[in-house]
């Protein structure tokens, strides 16, 4: 996984064995990058230092994984080098970026936070594009908070593997880390690494509930274990145009957060959901859909919004 420099290798070959080029998600890489207007790869801002941003919403059901790593493609397709943390036991992240994280022997999050290997050994390169990566998950994963309960310093092991020195020698502009939809210690974990929070809100009823609670978590983690913590970004998902609902949901959020909120919404697609069951984001899977497009708008204007706020600093 890393050149004779130390860096992560973009020649490494891809998880899914040699035959990539003759793959759908090849061809559906390919169909992409002709819906994308001609010199948009590139035109994202790069950040002074990485943004390691923590994707987080206990509520299960909002689009959390699925925002995670389409925002991951998004700006990898524009040229920015990116990786995903998948802190979820459940392992979708990793399936929805072609990430075989069921082979055996395969090193994944679990071993890293367990100071087995280092994150370098970790990672994995996405089939889809050089610059997106993912540290997958296992379900080894799924016992890591008991076994970290009495490891000295528990809450700050993802923040000794993803220290900013190791991030900038390997070339990442970005990392997305998928938290499990609970608020637990592999969510404190991944709290106490990041800098930024990006909350996905479901413009569905019931959209703020338990939002209030993920809020006086990231104040008890910013009060005694990070104060650069605080929620950058909130992005409205599951859209559907058809309900008065959706609306109302919409303009309550943006009441509530303000500039927070990006001004990108995510609509419900049935593409979106069928993705995964690829192994594709749906930005390689559908590229010329409603959600692919909305996904790399929402991957733009997430970069911009970080330029214009300054939120690296």
């Amino acid at each position: 996984m890393q050149s004779n420099d130390g860096a992560v290798s973009r020649e490494t070959p891809s998880p899914i064995g040699e035959s990539y080029a003759d793959t759908p998600i090849a061809a559906a890489a390919e169909r992409a990058s002709q819906v994308l207007t001609p010199g948009a790869a590139g035109t994202l801002p790069r950040p002074p230092r990485p943004r390691v941003i923590t994707v987080a919403n206990q509520k299960g059901g909002v689009g959390k994984t699925t925002s995670a790593v389409n925002l991951a493609a998004g700006l990898a397709l524009r040229g920015l080098r990116v990786l995903v943390i998948d802190l979820d036991p459940q392992g979708n992240a990793s399936t929805a970026l072609g990430i075989d994280h069921r082979a055996p022997g395969i090193n994944s999050v679990y071993e890293m936070l367990l100071d087995e290997v280092p994150l370098r050994d970790a990672i994995q390169r996405s089939p889809a594009n050089e610059n997106l990566f993912c540290v997958p998950s296992t379900l080894d994963l799924a016992g890591a908070e008991i076994e970290l309960v009495s490891v000295v310093a528990r809450e700050s092991r993802l923040r000794n593997a993803l220290n900013d020195d190791v991030l900038a020698e390997m070339g990442f502009d970005y990392v997305l880390i998928d938290c499990p939809p609970s608020l637990g210690l592999l969510t404190v974990n991944a709290m106490v690494a990041a800098r930024e929070v990006l909350i996905p809100i479901q413009c569905e009823y019931y959209a703020l509930e338990g939002v209030g609670q993920l809020l006086r978590n990231i104040e008890m983690v910013q009060a005694h274990l990070n104060p650069q913590l605080h929620v950058s970004t909130i992005l409205l998902t599951m859209y559907d145009a058809r309900t008065k609902l959706a609306d109302q949901v919409a303009a309550e959020v943006r009441g509530h957060f303000g500039d927070k909120v990006l001004s990108t919404i995510i609509p419900r697609s049935v593409k979106v959901s069928e993705a995964p069951g690829f192994g594709m984001t749906i930005i390689d899977y559908d590229p010329g859909s409603r959600g692919s497009m909305s996904y790399l708008d929402a991957a733009r204007e997430l970069a911009l919004q970080g330029a214009r706020k300054d939120d690296v600093q």
